[in-house]
């Protein structure tokens, strides 16, 4: 790989990874399905007028947006804004040993030795973070994020079958598509929506629009141009800095500890993911996956 887009790489892991802490900030004003949903709404805003898609596909997106789009990220951000973001960014990462055991079940793919060495090793990283005693306290919002791994491996399923629509037609259809089930879900289960709208600042906003621009468009981009010059096997492993980072940038943005707890766990669950990964990175290559 050249080493601009190795930095490329690093940068890209870097918008990711700071995503976290931008979320958790965002979601200081914003309830959390709320926001989620306003987010996907600028996604849906910038993207979808430039993104054409065959009829016969908009079914499976519509798919795609419950298990995704409505269903993991409404688990993800209520489990984030309940926990720090250096635990929320290590413990998601449980997603890819989700993925891998579900597609050694149903498509008969033995994991191997490695694999499931791998898998142990997570869950033990993940097992952890939860006897944080910062997070002991909450852990049932440690499990939604959990639920929210799992989910995202059924949706790396439904993406498989996607793999040859184009990675920002997929985002703007997803969104517009989840945007309103996202705004109904707000509707039965927050309060307060207009008055956090009201009264958001630079900040709140700012987060929104990190999460639609920064995230979206420029990190998608970048990543889709990677994949377009180099194999899944070289680009994929940049993804195992995002939880460094997004542990760092709950440390220097947010003021969260370091603790002997989080680095034992954030390094277990991050070598397991490694295995995984570095071996079979197929089994996480989605074109939509975001914190």
């Amino acid at each position: 790989m050249k080493p601009l887009d190795a930095l490329v790489g690093l940068l890209i892991a870097l918008l990711w990874g700071l995503n976290f802490a931008v979320a958790k900030t965002g979601l200081g004003q914003f309830p959390p399905i709320l926001m989620i949903a306003l987010r996907f709404a600028l996604v849906a805003a910038l993207l979808v007028p430039m993104a054409t898609m065959s009829r016969h596909r908009v079914k499976e997106i519509a798919y795609l947006s419950i298990t995704l789009g409505l269903i993991h990220f409404a688990l993800m951000f209520n489990g984030l804004a309940r926990v720090d973001a250096a635990v929320a960014a290590i413990t998601i990462q449980i997603q890819v040993p989700f993925a891998a055991l579900l597609s050694a079940v149903l498509y008969r793919d033995p994991p191997g030795w490695r694999r499931m060495l791998g898998m142990a090793l997570s869950i033990l990283g993940v097992g952890i973070l939860a006897g944080e005693p910062r997070t002991s306290s909450a852990l049932w919002a440690v499990g939604l994020i959990v639920a929210a791994a799992l989910f995202w491996a059924v949706a790396n399923l439904q993406m498989k079958r996607l793999s040859d629509v184009d990675g920002f037609a997929l985002n703007g259809w997803l969104a517009l598509l989840a945007t309103p089930q996202l705004l109904l879900a707000s509707l039965f289960f927050e309060r307060d929506q207009w008055h956090a709208i009201r009264t958001a600042d630079w900040l709140g906003w700012g987060a929104v629009a990190y999460q639609a621009v920064i995230v979206v468009i420029v990190g998608y981009g970048l990543w889709y141009r990677l994949l377009r010059r180099y194999s899944v096997n070289q680009v994929m492993p940049f993804t195992l800095l995002v939880p460094f980072f997004g542990v760092l940038s709950g440390n220097v943005l947010l003021g969260e500890p370091l603790t002997w707890n989080l680095a034992i766990g954030g390094l277990a669950t991050v070598t397991g993911v490694a295995i995984i990964v570095i071996r079979r990175p197929k089994l996480v290559e989605p074109k939509t996956r975001t914190p």
